[in-house]
């Protein structure tokens, strides 16, 4: 009973309402309206992930999952199962019904990744031959059609032509005694065909009267022709009904045979129309999936978090801005108490946090900022406003202590108090506004304190508004108690509607009554009554209520700071990649460069081999050969660049470059032992090592000795052969080691290599890799091999590989 009061009480059926608007079929409507809670904790979780992926879905396709055909066709199959006769109209609807459940079903299976939806329509059956014959004998008017049988077709057939000869018959007596009637048209009266003849003439034209007129001028009149025809036509007309009823009967039994199916089908679909109401809902409220969260260990967070109902009033009903709350309650809190003035949003604050639990616990999204964690509470049970009967004689306080005994049942039913003490907290979630009010002050307040203190031995999460100042002090006594208020405008004389938390809310009453104008002797008397201890509470919560003000603005400035710090770093990064990819498209400009001198020294030395290979060589040859190539390699290879000159040092004051930051800085102190120095660039100040760090000009500082030392015997061991006599490939200095064991490749190689001057290239192919592998591990330890290089694509590539020998 409590929970249904609770529901009242928070305007749920009003929530569900404004769901039900979002769905796309009756069947969605009424289960939206009438929306089940979940019990557990796994069914909150699967109705948010079929949410979360319905809500994917929408977003992928331009319209998402079309319920279109889709009715409520429950009645239909209840008369079916009861073997009454379904309706053409009625037999229709189960046909488009069943085509629109196949389309669903074929959009969902189009993601594969929407394993939930997935597993609902896995076993959905459509039964596309019932659909087709259906179609086949009921037309879009809900007719049987006369392709449904063949007798069907004859009779009709035979009653097209009986009709037509009635109307011929009639019309060659409207020819011959026109002036017998009062009009010249052929109506029906039933299924008879009539003239409408003057009553003066009623002799004239015999027959059986059906019908009169109103005035009794007029006689409908079934000439006497033609009442055989007429007889004749009701007889097929009879046996037309007889055929087609035979036709919806059979039909009506396929739709019995597959009852339990087609009942399963709605269930499916009424379950996607409401998930689809949900997600479609939740994107209308802005709002974010929440993640369920174990109180006992994470922080509940709830921020910006918008009144649902609120949100609705002020898009359709021209409400006021709704004005969010943010709930931030650390794990160790049981209880947080809200004081504050009335109309100050209080009570608005308890419907707000007991509508977002019941809404993640039916999969729908909460309308509040990411990260929105909240826990799973099994109830959520309130006290809210009052509840006063005239026929139960109950005051305000006795409806709220009858309300409250119903919810410490709720959470402790059935048990003894041994057991409660010795039980763990229940899972709910308890809303009580203005609790201990409409009785006497001192005792009101004794019975709040007593009351929040057994539900923080009792319940997961209580939150209570109040007026009582003594419920302020529980956060001092009892570190599972919090304080928050709503913050109030004594400028203005009206609330913000502000959750402010830590800090209890004061008493503004006096200066609300001064403000309005009420006498000052008056307004000295009350506080010479209430003592000079409240007026220093209200200054000192004045002051922290500045200094929260004074930390929000700093927060502001920081936020403002971080966004400008963000996009000034997105554009800094965009700058950075687009001169990345400048360099880069440099750099392949210079290799192409490179290679086609290289192509083109190639091609000169070629022509100076083979004029050499021409004829037999002489030594002033050889000599003419060499300068040749000299030449060309002055010509091609570019000059390496003039060194910076070592032994820079850098003087205070003094504007430095830093490559690897690529910032200019000032230099702040002289180099010390560590051969670091202190700079400053804007206004960061940090610490660098001489060797990172050149001139303006390009000079480097002299480097350490170590350094030197080891960048010595690098440029030693990794120098190249000399760019003033290119290399040149020939039989001699190419050794061939395809097929051979990396053994015997070794042993080749040190032979090689110990008559080898300047370079050789060694061929071992590809293969399994295991021959590279071995050679290049022997030439990395042979002492005259300084390094090695794969050859270039025109000289086998990977599949080659030069040694440069130390002479």
């Amino acid at each position: 009973m409590i929970q249904s009061e609770t529901l009242e009480l928070l305007e749920w059926s009003r929530l569900c309402q404004h769901l039900s608007n979002f769905a796309a079929t009756k069947l969605g409507v009424f289960a939206a309206r009438n929306i089940q809670i979940p019990t557990t904790l796994t069914a909150s979780e699967q109705l948010l992930k079929q949410t979360q992926q319905v809500y994917d879905l929408e977003g992928r396709t331009p319209t998402g999952l079309s319920f279109e055909g889709i009715q409520d066709i429950g009645d239909s199959l209840e008369r079916a199962e009861l073997k009454g006769l379904l309706a053409g109209d009625e037999l229709l609807a189960i046909a488009t019904t069943l085509a629109g459940a196949r389309n669903l079903r074929r959009t969902i299976e189009n993601h594969e990744d929407l394993d939930v939806l997935l597993a609902l329509v896995a076993d959905l059956r459509t039964y596309p031959e019932v659909e087709q014959e259906i179609h086949r004998c009921i037309d879009e008017r809900g007719h049987v059609a006369d392709r449904a049988s063949s007798k069907l077709a004859e009779v009709r057939s035979e009653i097209r032509r009986v009709r037509s000869q009635i109307n011929q018959k009639l019309q060659n007596i409207i020819q011959v005694k026109s002036n017998a009637l009062q009009e010249g048209i052929i109506t029906q009266r039933g299924d008879r065909y009539v003239l409408p003849v003057k009553a003066s003439h009623k002799d004239v034209i015999p027959g059986i009267v059906h019908d009169t007129s109103t005035s009794g001028v007029t006689l409908y009149v079934e000439p006497n022709s033609v009442v055989p025809m007429g007889n004749q036509l009701r007889q097929l007309l009879r046996r037309e009904e007889v055929e087609e009823e035979a036709i919806r009967r059979a039909l009506t039994g396929q739709i019995a045979d597959i009852i339990p199916d087609l009942e399963r089908l709605l269930a499916i679909i009424t379950v996607l129309d409401l998930a689809c109401a949900r997600s479609r809902y939740s994107q209308w409220l802005k709002g974010n999936p929440p993640r369920f969260v174990d109180p006992t260990q994470e922080q509940i967070t709830l921020r910006q978090l918008h009144h649902p109902l609120l949100l609705w009033q002020q898009q359709y009903e021209q409400g006021h801005p709704v004005v969010p709350v943010d709930l931030r309650i650390e794990p160790h809190i049981r209880v947080v108490t809200i004081t504050g003035p009335n109309t100050g949003g209080k009570t608005v604050t308890l419907k707000t946090l007991g509508l977002a639990a019941l809404m993640a616990k039916v999969g729908l999204f909460i309308p509040a900022r990411e990260p929105v964690e909240i826990p799973w509470f099994e109830q959520v049970l309130a006290d809210i406003g009052d509840e006063q009967s005239l026929q139960q004689s109950l005051s305000t306080f006795s409806g709220h202590i009858r309300r409250i005994s119903r919810i410490l049942t709720a959470i402790s039913p059935g048990e003894s108090p041994e057991d409660q003490d010795l039980k763990s907290p229940s899972p709910s979630l308890i809303l009580l506004d203005e609790v201990g009010a409409g009785t006497d002050p001192v005792e009101g307040s004794a019975l709040a304190i007593a009351l929040l203190r057994y539900l923080a031995d009792h319940a997961l999460l209580t939150m209570a508004t109040t007026h009582f100042g003594e419920l302020k002090a529980l956060k001092y006594e009892d570190l599972r108690f919090e304080n928050a208020s709503v913050e109030f405008d004594e400028a203005t004389l009206s609330p913000t509607y502000r959750l402010l938390w830590g800090i209890p809310g004061r008493s503004n009453a006096l200066a609300i009554a001064s403000r309005l104008g009420l006498k000052p002797e008056v307004i000295a008397a009350a506080k010479q009554q209430m003592g000079g201890v409240t007026d220093d509470v209200n200054l000192v919560i004045a002051g922290l209520e500045d200094q929260r003000r004074r930390q929000e603005i700093k927060a502001a400035e920081a936020q403002n700071l971080l966004q400008q710090a963000e996009k000034l770093y997105k554009e800094v990064s965009a700058k950075a990649d687009a001169l990345q990819e400048r360099e880069q498209a440099l750099k392949a400009s210079q290799e192409a460069a490179v290679q086609e001198a290289i192509a083109q020294a190639k091609k000169e030395i070629a022509q100076v081999i083979r004029r050499l290979q021409q004829g037999t060589p002489t030594g002033q040859d050889a000599q003419n050969a060499t300068n040749a190539i000299n030449q060309i390699a002055e010509k091609f290879i570019p000059q390496a660049p003039p060194k910076p000159k070592p032994g820079y040092i850098p003087k205070i004051g003094e504007r430095i470059r830093i490559p690897k930051l690529g910032q200019t800085a000032e230099v702040l102190t002289a180099p010390d032992a560590d051969r670091e120095i202190n700079v400053r660039f804007g206004i960061m100040k940090m610490t660098v090592k001489l060797d990172d760090i050149e001139s303006l000009d390009g000079q480097k500082p002299e480097p350490s000795g170590k350094e030197t030392k080891v960048k010595e015997n690098k440029t030693k061991t990794e120098s190249p052969p000399a760019a003033t006599e290119p290399l040149i490939r020939t039989s001699r200095n190419t050794i061939d080691l395809r097929g051979k064991r990396v053994a015997d490749a070794e042993y080749i190689l040190d032979q090689a290599i110990a008559q080898a001057h300047r370079a050789i290239w060694i061929i071992h192919g590809h293969g399994t890799g295991k021959l590279r592998q071995g050679v290049h591990e022997y030439l990395r330890q042979h002492p005259r091999v300084s390094k090695y290089e794969p050859a270039e694509q025109a000289d086998g590539g990977t599949g080659v590989t030069i040694a440069y020998i130390v002479d």
